[in-house]
């Protein structure tokens, strides 16, 4: 089977943020199109100011980002997590899909992907997978349809260990980005009395529902579509908020309003190399109780200081 080329056409503004986003979807790596700075970089690098006519022909005001899914993996999913991931950071863009369609490569996909052992307790099914034994843990059917989360991305993973050991029974969850509802639906498998889930994407609202159902929790969920300051209210036991490092830093801003004093605040979707940068951004009224890894993909747990 080929390989599926994603390539993502952004102002070159925007090239540098745009890629650290498409690294969180592969990863084996990307290449990047700029050329915005041309002859500086032609002159800095090659030592000559003589540059190819086909080359001086580029449009100098967008960047090219390109992304190369394997087989094994889900195109769909990655174009979800690119879409919700640009739009919540303000980044236009146009993307393209080479060799297959996202149908045809969802399709495709399907066949690679397992039942997923999680921590100790969850275990991800596929709902078109029968061939799996539980060995007694708690089992999530998701069908993720072009929505983020599956449960194979290490980010989302990192979340359903937290939220294993943060759950309590009776707990309300608010899950920030909830693509294709997994940590919603999870949370309530493991206890929780109701789940909120908004998106700015209602492709995924409408997965996150879907899926709430298949797992017969949707009398104790409810899916938002849009812009959390806007649509959410009231406190929650427990925060999640697999997204990406800048947009975790916007969140800052307005989160403490849905916490009270003992609220557990999951973070995920950082990669190692912004860690710093989002525990400056921080509330100072926020502490880290726990940190976890994998594979360089940071998700923190945080709670209210002590007053």
């Amino acid at each position: 089977m080929d390989w599926t080329e994603i390539i993502v056409e952004v102002s070159s503004a925007d090239i540098d943020k745009a890629g650290d986003i498409a690294q969180m979807t592969v990863p084996y790596g990307l290449y990047i199109e700029d050329y915005s700075a041309l002859e500086q970089e032609v002159l800095e690098i090659a030592r000559i100011d003589l540059i190819d006519e086909e080359l001086l022909k580029k449009d100098r005001t967008k960047g090219r980002i390109h992304i190369y899914i394997s087989p094994a993996d889900n195109p769909a999913e990655a174009v979800a997590f690119l879409k919700e991931r640009f739009e919540a950071e303000g980044i236009g863009y146009d993307i393209i899909m080479d060799k297959c369609d996202v149908e045809g490569c969802l399709e495709n996909w399907k066949k690679y992907f397992n039942p997923i052992k999680i921590g100790e307790r969850l275990l991800i099914r596929p709902v078109w997978r029968n061939d799996y034994e539980p060995d007694g843990r708690i089992v999530l059917d998701l069908e993720p349809g072009v929505a983020f989360g599956t449960g194979a991305h290490e980010t989302t993973r990192l979340c359903l260990e937290a939220l294993e050991k943060y759950t309590f029974k009776g707990a309300r969850m608010l899950d920030v980005g909830c693509g294709s509802g997994i940590l919603s639906v999870a949370a309530l498998l493991l206890g929780a009395d109701s789940a909120t889930g908004i998106d700015i994407d209602e492709l995924a609202v409408k997965a996150s529902v879907e899926n709430a159902q298949r797992n017969k929790v949707a009398d104790r969920y409810k899916g938002i579509h849009g812009d959390l300051a806007e649509k959410a209210e009231g406190k929650y036991d427990i925060i999640t908020a697999n997204i990406v490092a800048d947009a975790i830093l916007m969140l800052s801003e307005s989160i403490e309003k849905f916490m009270h004093e003992n609220t557990v605040y999951i973070m995920s979707g950082i990669i190692d190399t912004r860690l710093d940068d989002v525990l400056c951004g921080l509330p100072a009224s926020l502490e880290i109780i726990e940190q976890l890894e994998d594979k360089g993909w940071i998700c923190l747990i945080a709670r209210k200081k002590a007053s």
